[in-house]
């Protein structure tokens, strides 16, 4: 097995990284061979004398697959096939089946296999382009080989409708169940961060849950929420989420946008990293470009920098001028500045929250149904002048209720503190 590395400035970290890749599919590595491309050679993506050096290399190894630590195109994937004579894999690829693996969910084993037919289709239509020209020819000029990939593209065609209206149906309950967290009112916050930074071990020390923590890219696939208590700020959700690494295929971002929601729909994500990495703000930006592609690049973020046993950093809070806390330093593996984190997250989230009393007159019953059923409402008490209301709950659910009405938004506009127009 020879994965292939670019040569780039960080290729050393690169070609570290794609072996534990490699590794986590559960493969032997038996030789690498580095190569600087810098002009893509369209035929292989590697140059000629390249290509048949890895051809040696992989029958005096006796490899039966090949490792490309690149995204290859079709034809680029064939014709190192047919060159090496033996199966080639791309670094897209090579994540689609940890993903395949890993997924124990029965949304996630959706959206893998859905990711991994959208990346065979591809190959398949371009696998058989010599065929092309038999299309809309004379009668007679159909072959056998071009009814084959007729059958092949409308057996794929059916199986990816089939599976993203299965996808949908399940992504409708997820998207009920969040309904339904919103109207209990408990913060949400999401685990975000590069792969193996920590994330899982974190949220079983916070939650005192069980989930599978190990020195393994993509540890954790499917996401998992529980309930995180000792905070002074009341109950929150917390959810860990599958983790980020560069150039993941593009597919398999756009099918676990569900997956992903757990990141998107928070009220704040705690971005983990590596305190002990030297490339840790590099690898930062690769999981803010990935929070861009989701929709979640603007939500609030508060950095957690973890192992700081293996850095040698003592726990602390950083703040900005204001005063709110913009990254804690903790290690969760031997419980340092665990406590600093809870309080980070206690002032952040009590910020966010509105703990006050309102009145409402009778004509605010809209209002006042819509504070109900989004669970704001903790007491209250009915009179001759209307309703006299407890309220505790997150801004960002408290602030859209006005639906657009100016009556309803002066009505809540005392208890938020914000302008009128601001609604």
């Amino acid at each position: 097995m020879l994965p292939h590395s670019r040569g780039e400035g960080d290729s050393a970290r690169r070609a570290e990284e794609f072996a534990e890749l490699v590794r986590s599919a559960g493969a032997e590595i038996l030789g690498s061979i580095p190569a600087r491309v810098d002009v893509p050679n369209p035929r292989y993506y590697i140059g000629t004398g390249k290509a048949d050096e890895v051809a040696e290399a992989a029958r005096a190894l006796g490899a039966d697959l090949v490792l490309i630590d690149h995204l290859l195109s079709p034809v680029q994937e064939r014709n190192l096939e047919k060159q090496l004579n033996v199966r080639v894999v791309d670094r897209a690829g090579l994540i689609l089946d940890i993903f395949a693996q890993r997924a124990r969910s029965h949304e996630g084993k959706l959206e893998v296999e859905l990711a991994q037919l959208k990346h065979l289709a591809t190959r398949l239509v371009r696998g058989w382009t010599h065929l092309d020209a038999q299309r809309g020819g004379a009668i007679g000029n159909r072959g056998p080989g071009e009814t084959q990939l007729e059958t092949d593209r409308r057996l794929l065609a059916e199986r990816v409708k089939m599976l993203s209206k299965r996808l949908e149906k399940v992504q409708t309950q997820r998207v009920q169940q969040r309904r339904a967290r919103l109207r209990n009112t408990v913060p949400r916050v999401a685990l975000v961060g590069y792969t193996n930074a920590g994330k899982s071990t974190l949220f079983n020390v916070l939650t005192e849950g069980e989930v599978f923590a190990a020195d393994l890219l993509f540890a954790t696939l499917d996401p998992t929420v529980r309930k995180l208590d000792g905070l002074s700020c009341g109950p929150a959700v917390l959810a860990d989420t599958v983790g980020f690494i560069r150039e993941l295929p593009h597919d398999l971002v756009a099918a676990f946008r569900g997956t992903l929601a757990e990141a998107r729909d928070a009220d704040l994500l705690l971005h983990v990293s590596d305190a002990a990495d030297e490339e840790r703000e590099r690898l930062a930006r690769v999981v803010d470009n990935v929070l861009e592609e989701i929709d979640a690049g603007d939500l609030p973020q508060l950095r957690v920098m973890n192992k700081i046993d293996l850095a040698g950093v003592e726990p602390r809070i950083d703040r900005d001028a204001e005063g709110r806390p913009t990254t804690v330093w903790l290690s969760a593996a031997s419980g340092q500045g665990l406590d600093l984190l809870r309080q980070a997250l206690g002032e952040l989230l009590g910020g966010e929250r509105v703990q006050s009393e309102l009145r409402l007159p009778h004509s605010a019953g809209r209002l006042h149904a819509r504070l109900k059923a989004a669970g704001a409402i903790v007491g209250e008490e009915v009179d001759e002048e209307g309703w006299r209301l407890n309220i505790d709950a997150p801004r960002s659910v408290i602030a859209p209720l006005s639906g657009g009405s100016a009556a309803d938004a002066a009505l809540l506009k005392d208890i938020l503190g914000t302008a009128e127009e601001s609604f």
